[in-house]
């Protein structure tokens, strides 16, 4: 039985795989009139042609809604359209049928083009005005303004959210098996690396420059070390005085400390120095 009229045939398709193969210009009003297509309607005109076995071309003398071929481009598509005759030289249209394929589809009118573009651009503009709404904020003493860091942060945590479940889900990537495709680039680079900087190989005994330079420097360093160690004790134990003799111990107060050193106060008599770091109390 055909659809009843109140009834949106847009989102409705019918085919039979039987007759698809052997379809053309001559058969496919015929396969448009199966009783299985729900687009077609038993109670046309074409229907009492055929059960009477008439002549086609007696339905142009007919008066009440037939079925003809409109447009043919085979082997691919043929258009069908439903149409009211009145008179023989005047009909009025009512749907028109696509067959695409073997498969038969409703063509959609303009007015129903229009509404879906319609309905489209108005959902779009209401998720937009929505989404800027949702952004403003409003204060009696500041007035009105924007703020987008709440959301962000919303759409962050989400997205950190879905990450972790995702990852819970979804092996690590880093601990699964190389390919031979990624073994291969990889041995590839490195023989690449190894012409651009071919590796130096040291005789026995021999250091590199760098080494070298660095166990000179620190020789010199220890060498200079080890000097001034020898002249700060040397200093300390012995002090020249101005008439060319050397002070090692004191006759009358013992040995002095090897930290101390010896100076000659103005009357000739020796004063003991002290040590660096101490300070002498007033």
């Amino acid at each position: 039985m055909a659809a009843e009229p109140s009834e949106s045939q847009l989102g409705v398709s019918w085919h039979d795989s039987a007759w698809i193969p052997a379809l053309n210009p001559g058969n496919v009003l015929e396969y448009f009139s199966q009783r299985t297509n729900p687009f077609y309607d038993r109670t046309c005109n074409n229907e009492v042609v055929k059960m009477q076995r008439l002549d086609p071309s007696t339905l142009q003398t007919m008066t009440g809604i037939e079925y003809e071929v409109l447009h043919v481009q085979d082997p691919i598509l043929y258009v069908i359209r439903k149409q009211h005759r009145i008179s023989p030289t005047q009909v009025t249209p009512i749907a028109d049928y696509y067959v695409l394929a073997g498969v038969v589809y409703q063509a959609p009118d303009l007015c129903s083009v229009i509404n879906s573009r319609l309905h489209s651009a108005l959902h779009h503009i209401q998720a937009a005005f929505d989404e800027a709404s949702s952004y403003s904020r409003y204060h009696p003493s500041k007035g009105y303004w924007w703020q987008f860091k709440d959301k962000q942060q919303k759409q962050s945590n989400g997205a950190k959210n879905n990450k972790s479940e995702k990852t819970k889900s979804v092996k690590d990537p880093n601990s699964e098996p190389s390919s031979l495709f990624q073994r291969e680039g990889v041995h590839i680079l490195l023989g690449e690396l190894s012409k651009k900087f071919p590796p130096q190989f040291l005789q026995q005994g021999q250091a590199l420059p760098g080494q070298s330079k660095k166990s000179d420097e620190k020789n010199e360093t220890e060498e200079a070390d080890s000097k001034d160690g020898i002249i700060s004790e040397v200093g300390s134990a012995v002090e020249p005085v101005p008439n060319g003799t050397t002070l090692g111990t004191s006759t009358s107060r013992g040995p002095f400390n090897s930290n101390q050193s010896m100076k000659r106060s103005a009357s000739g008599d020796p004063v003991t120095k002290q040590p660096p770091g101490k300070k002498k109390k007033i």
